[in-house]
């Protein structure tokens, strides 16, 4: 985690909100052929990071007696409401329902955020992080409770070993979607004294044998959130590189193990990129977080900036196949520390705001891999 000031679109083009939301009733759905002929639209999105202002933020939005994070996201529910599935990513911890909360270095938020989650029309959201372990298993056990009584379900994190061997099982269209998370370290925290089990940690095999059995459960589409890279640069460093080629390499048969890869934890937006034929973004960027300040001291605008992923997804042309991407597009977003609220770039500029530089900037990063000429579109 960087230093940091204390204080401090258009609808789902599918068009299938009537899918949202619909969870697989359990681990073990047997696979079948697919007779519901629609495909689905995916929406993912970059870090939740609540520092201390966004904290306040919140309060004050909830008119001094508790924490209102729905004004914050409202922003973006048009783009992340409408989609088919929904993933988010919760980088943090959560407190006890009255507190105390605390921003870096060791994170411990309001619970509040999970039903704002859930409100915005996130289905899912990767919990593991560098800083998930920032409150021991108490803050795991407290963060997943949360999201579970919100209805917002959760990767990379479990109170239990049995939890932490299942995917979130997920449904869309007529998808069976398993999302799994990893991350790259916890900041030096030791895994708790018996569970070893409590944040999954990036481990190539691992992520493969995971991968592989959620196949083998059912699982039409797996998608895996990764949090990794170097924070401030935004460009993918030899670590994702080499991994991103050999997740998706992998390969059972002539299918892909791995149908897509969703970055976190740059701070920074980072480039998307089709390897293999599946489609990784090496890094989303913050989608929530204070006054961002880098390497330098300075303070670093980039860390307001980040993309929404948005994924339509086919279904197979033959039984067992594989689900196609059929549209790739990306969403400009930019937190306005100011507000306190998540915009909608393109949407904002259409009203009027001096976006422009961060509309081109975070278009500049996300296409400097080539993504365009793999039909990756900035969505208007």
């Amino acid at each position: 985690m960087a230093l940091t000031a204390a204080a401090g679109c258009s609808a789902d083009p599918a068009g299938h909100a009537d899918a949202h939301r619909q969870a697989v009733t359990g681990p073990h759905a047997a696979p079948s052929a697919v007779t519901d002929p629609r495909g689905f639209t995916l929406v993912a999105s970059g870090d939740v990071l609540p520092h201390d202002s966004v904290i306040a933020r919140a309060g004050t939005d909830a008119g001094g007696s508790g924490y209102d994070f729905r004004p914050m996201l409202s922003g973006v529910r048009h783009v992340v409401s409408p989609a088919g599935l929904a993933i988010c990513h919760m980088e943090t911890v959560y407190g006890p329902p009255e507190g105390p909360f605390k921003g870096y270095p060791d994170f411990v938020s309001p619970p509040q955020v999970a039903p704002a989650l859930a409100a915005t029309g996130y289905d899912s959201c990767s919990t593991a992080s560098n800083h998930t372990l920032d409150a021991g298993t108490e803050g795991v056990r407290r963060t997943l409770d949360a999201l579970d009584g919100a209805g917002v379900r959760h990767a990379g994190s479990a109170r239990t070993a049995a939890e932490s061997n299942r995917p979130a099982w997920l449904k869309a269209g007529g998808a069976r979607v398993a999302h799994l998370a990893y991350t790259y370290g916890t900041n030096g925290y030791p895994m708790p004294e018996g569970a070893p089990w409590a944040v999954k940690l990036i481990d190539r095999d691992k992520v493969v044998a995971d991968a592989r059995a959620a196949r083998k459960a059912g699982a039409d589409i797996v998608v895996v959130s990764m949090h990794w890279g170097t924070e401030w640069e935004e460009a993918p460093d030899a670590d994702q590189e080499r991994l991103g080629r050999e997740l998706t390499a992998s390969r059972t048969g002539t299918r892909p193990d791995i149908d897509l890869i969703l970055g976190t934890h740059a701070h920074v937006p980072q480039a998307y990129e089709k390897v293999n034929g599946t489609w990784i973004i090496y890094g989303m960027g913050d989608q929530v977080a204070g006054e961002m300040f880098n390497y330098t001291g300075a303070r670093d605008p980039r860390g307001n900036e980040s993309t929404l992923g948005r994924f339509t997804f086919a279904p197979p042309a033959s039984p067992g196949a594989r689900w196609q991407v059929r549209k790739a597009e990306f969403v400009p977003q930019w937190y306005d520390t100011d507000a306190g609220r998540v915009v909608d770039v393109n949407a904002a500029i259409d009203k009027g705001a001096d976006l422009a530089g961060v509309r081109d900037r975070v278009r500049a990063t996300v296409l400097s891999r080539g993504a365009a000429a793999d039909g990756l579109t900035m969505a208007e």
